[in-house]
């Protein structure tokens, strides 16, 4: 399945996905049936990869949206939505949510006029993002905010492509996220 994890060149016809839609090599054509755990693990292996992170962080990060009200698939997307390198690439500060999670490690990005440095902070609703005013000078910064300005933002988030800042107006609900995944089989293979 296409995750966009390559940044513009998913939009291309440079794609590997649109190239061969299955593995490498010799039995690479061939049809295997996946049942039961085999789905829901390849649903939370689907989701780590699109958001980035490692196992350890995806397991907290599922115990923290357990924690909370709601539904727990939702909660779940709303807490990865809401990480601060996602917020970067959904503004279009970056191409991926790997150079958005680099912007964010190096102090390009300022959280409310503050700067901060860790990806995985939480951004909440009011909080304004914005790009170190050095750093909006920077090539990758500037084309990656071209392309977004064609792409648009989600409906949770406001951009200001002149000023490089974009505001969070409210928590991304699961209509804003436009994975095709289901977190329901992600909370079944961790509810055994």
């Amino acid at each position: 399945m296409k995750l966009f994890l390559k940044g513009d060149r998913c939009f291309t016809n440079k794609c590997a996905i649109e190239r061969r839609n299955f593995p490498p090599g010799q039995h690479g054509k061939r049809r295997s049936k996946i049942l039961g755990y085999g789905i829901q693990l390849r649903e939370k292996q689907k989701l780590k990869r699109f958001y980035g992170l490692l196992e350890t962080q995806f397991r907290l990060t599922f115990e923290a949206a357990e924690r909370m009200r709601g539904v727990t698939g939702e909660n779940l997307l709303s807490l990865l939505e809401r990480r601060l390198d996602n917020v970067v690439h959904r503004l279009g500060f970056a191409a991926s949510r790997a150079q958005a999670r680099q912007l964010v490690r190096h102090g390009h990005v300022r959280v409310n006029g503050k700067k901060v440095n860790i990806p995985s902070y939480l951004v909440d609703a009011g909080a304004t993002v914005a790009v170190k005013e050095k750093s909006q000078k920077n090539p990758l910064i500037a084309s990656a905010v071209e392309t977004a300005k064609g792409r648009g933002v989600p409906a949770w988030l406001e951009l200001n492509a002149t000023d490089f800042t974009g505001k969070v107006l409210s928590r991304p609900k699961r209509e804003h996220v436009p994975l095709v995944i289901n977190e329901k089989l992600i909370v079944e293979l961790y509810s055994k």
